[in-house]
């Protein structure tokens, strides 16, 4: 035992601050853990779906209202397909006035592809969403604009709201489910 210090007091603090250490990861950790699973609790009774963790550690996982009314057998695939589609263009036409931000302002409009090229990006993300708009109107013009169809469908493929958090009383649950199976079935009867 050359060279090393055979301490009994130092070899006790020693583990005791290993235990304290451990002690102290435990009792965050639990601390973490409740307070996740206050913010899941408090999300759900909002009406907010989640799917569980596959193993304890993993994150829980959000549900769009699609996914969860799939989930629960209230709609078809082709429905949910549907769905989708609405939902992309909404969020797509939702973005048409929205300015972008970027790290490569160059003064004189000069970007690294030359004179020109951010305007072009530009130009071109405006006629996606324009087309995106213009596709969207279609698809509502097929429910024949009718507005509790349209805001059905708005709110649960264009927003990703579960039903329960789209409205406000749990009498209106059942009626929106109602209004998106009648809407995605009309959608689904023919391409948007």
């Amino acid at each position: 035992m050359r060279g090393q210090i055979f301490d009994p007091a130092a070899r006790t603090r020693a583990r005791l601050r290993a235990l304290e250490s451990r002690a102290k990861a435990r009792a965050e950790a639990e601390a973490v853990t409740g307070g996740v699973a206050e913010t899941v609790g408090l999300s759900e009774a909002r009406g907010a779906a989640f799917e569980g963790p596959a193993s304890p550690g993993r994150p829980y996982r959000r549900q769009a209202g699609l996914d969860w009314l799939a989930r629960k057998g209230k709609i078809t695939a082709a429905q949910k397909s549907a769905g989708e589609r609405y939902g992309a263009l909404y969020r797509r036409a939702a973005r048409e006035g929205a300015i972008r931000s970027t790290l490569d302002v160059r003064p004189g409009g000069g970007g690294p592809a030359g004179p020109g090229a951010r305007e072009e990006v530009l130009l071109m993300a405006a006629e996606g969403s324009a087309q995106a708009a213009a596709r969207l109107a279609a698809m509502r013009a097929r429910l024949w604009d009718q507005a509790d169809l349209v805001s059905a469908c708005d709110l649960v493929c264009g927003q990703e709201l579960a039903p329960r958090e789209a409205v406000a009383s749990e009498r209106e649950v059942g009626r929106i489910e109602a209004l998106l199976g009648v809407a995605l079935d009309v959608l689904a009867g023919g391409r948007g």
